[in-house]
């Protein structure tokens, strides 16, 4: 049984972007923020990868190349804050994310879900932004109408 490519490029990102940050903790450069924002380089590969893919599969039509290119970044974003969730909890919960958040946009003493679900959104948002990006990228090679 073949997965969707969505999840599998959602997998990927998923797979980037953690590997990323665990690189950057090991490199002790978990505390640059302006690091972290590098990530959405991954979503950008995963939706452009979803896009190519449907392209020589001869799907064309706008919208459904659209929530193609959506689901996948939706996918990625979902695993990875689920696999940040996890990964929070194992060092050490509320303590961990406090120290995330001090060099992050929280302010006050957030709680691992708490700061879990505002990733999501923050994803969910980057997701958006990103398919919106990758459409306009790929606008000629879609059919209109």
């Amino acid at each position: 049984m073949k997965l969707p490519k969505e999840i599998t490029n959602g997998f990927l990102i998923f797979l980037g972007i953690g590997i990323y940050f665990l690189l950057m903790n090991v490199l002790g450069l978990a505390d640059l923020f302006y690091l972290r924002t590098l990530n959405v380089f991954f979503i950008f590969y995963g939706v452009n990868r979803t896009m190519q893919m449907n392209l020589h599969e001869g799907e064309t039509n706008f919208v459904s190349n659209a929530v193609s290119a959506m689901a996948t970044s939706v996918v990625g974003v979902s695993l990875s804050v689920f696999g940040l969730l996890i990964y929070s909890y194992a060092r050490g919960g509320d303590a961990y994310v406090r120290t995330l958040s001090e060099t992050f946009m929280f302010g006050g003493d957030p709680s691992v879900p708490t700061y879990c679900i505002c990733l999501l959104f923050e994803g969910i948002a980057s997701s958006v932004i990103v398919t919106l990006m990758m459409m306009l990228y790929w606008n000629n090679k879609y059919a209109a109408d």
